[in-house]
């Protein structure tokens, strides 16, 4: 039989430490700015034809061959279009279409707006035609560029 105070085992309360601060937070961060950052590490990177007509890109030019500077746009940067590197401006399609409304509706022939069916419906009268027009000239001042001076 057991007697009291004949245990050999006492039982304390447990102390914690207290929690330490957690530090996977603060190294996704820094992982995250890491990647983030490296588009604007890189280098000019340059393409060329070797003898075999087989292309090739590189970091450094090579010295015996001609060769094209290529620029490597970074995530979330428009890539330059040809048009716009040419010095032409390039046009947005909701303003080609105002232009065409436009030139529509003032002209003096009648004009009729499509139905959900493709087909031609009634001609507009005057009040419609306004209405078109002063939309067709919002549309214009919103899509497209003021002309050069």
């Amino acid at each position: 039989m057991l007697q009291s105070g004949s245990c050999r085992f006492r039982l304390e309360p447990t102390v914690r430490a207290p929690p330490r601060p957690s530090t996977a937070l603060p190294l996704l961060a820094l992982a995250t700015l890491v990647v983030a950052s490296l588009p604007a590490l890189a280098g000019p990177v340059y393409q060329w034809k070797d003898a075999k007509g087989v292309t090739h890109y590189s970091d450094k030019p090579p010295t015996d061959r001609q060769y094209q500077d290529r620029r490597i746009a970074p995530r979330g940067e428009p890539v330059p279009q040809a048009d716009a590197a040419a010095g032409k401006s390039v046009e947005h399609p909701q303003c080609t279409t105002a232009r065409k409304n436009l030139e529509i509706l003032g002209s003096s022939g009648p004009v009729a707006q499509a139905g959900e069916d493709g087909k031609p419906g009634q001609a507009m009268d005057d009040t419609q035609r306004a209405n078109q027009l002063a939309l067709a000239q919002a549309a214009e001042k919103a899509y497209c560029a003021p002309p050069a001076k």
